[in-house]
């Protein structure tokens, strides 16, 4: 089992957590105004509706903006550090913070390529990092 803390998965997101789990990035879309949402909620943001579906990710975007964490002493990010902490624009038009894994932090930089991966934390707990094209 993984030493960092999991997602607590709630009735809003576990639809999002089980597809994660298969390697799948789901994100949810707007059945009345079209608007795409990261992360799972009940409503809409932008239209108030109710009325979501599950759609699947192409998992394809760039990075928006982005950190380099040198220090962290919390449990389970100590080990991981250096780490670089994202926003990646997806295909889709919206952002997701996320993890750039497997590559120099002192090569990232803003607009690269990248595509979803998933680090698989614990048997039931699967979360979407980003890897560079």
């Amino acid at each position: 089992m993984s030493e960092r803390p999991l997602p607590r998965v709630d009735e809003e997101s576990r639809g999002y957590w089980e597809a994660a789990r298969r390697h799948q990035l789901l994100l949810q879309r707007c059945r009345a105004c079209g608007a795409y949402r990261h992360h799972p909620r009940a409503v809409c943001p932008n239209c108030l509706s109710s009325e979501v579906e599950w759609v699947v990710s192409a998992g394809r975007g760039e990075i928006y903006t982005f950190t380099v964490t040198y220090q962290n002493q919390s449990p389970g990010f100590a080990g991981r550090v250096p780490y670089v902490l994202a926003y990646v624009l997806l295909e889709e038009g919206i952002q997701i913070l996320t993890n750039i894994v497997d590559a120099d932090p002192a090569e990232i930089q803003i607009g690269q390529a990248v595509r979803v991966c998933f680090e698989d934390l614990a048997e039931e707990i699967s979360i979407p990092v980003f890897r560079l094209l």
